[in-house]
């Protein structure tokens, strides 16, 4: 199964006495945060993608396609943003 790593390094790291601090699970709470920016990548993908589509079948709206469609990319990339701050604050402050 493919969270047998995960479950064993979580076990080692917790019942390792010489290292108490839990430091592979902040490691692991950081990869899953950025598990976050997956979904962002594919939502721009598929925003640039169909406003690619839309300009070619009405070149005339091609300035209101474009604003809408860079409006879009940056609220989706806040939730990137966002993920790339958690993993900071997990990096940075569980030491």
């Amino acid at each position: 199964m493919i969270y047998e790593p995960i479950i064993k390094l979580a076990e080692e790291t917790v019942n390792n006495s010489q290292n108490s601090s839990g430091r592979g699970l902040v490691a692991i709470g950081i990869g899953l945060t950025m598990v976050g920016v997956i979904g962002t990548g594919v939502g721009q993908g598929y925003a640039a993608g169909k406003a690619a589509e839309a300009v070619g079948r009405n070149p005339e709206a091609e300035g209101k396609i474009r604003n809408m469609m860079i409006v879009g990319m940056a609220i989706s990339e806040s939730s990137a943003i966002y993920a790339l701050i958690i993993a900071f604050l997990l990096l940075f402050l569980f030491k």
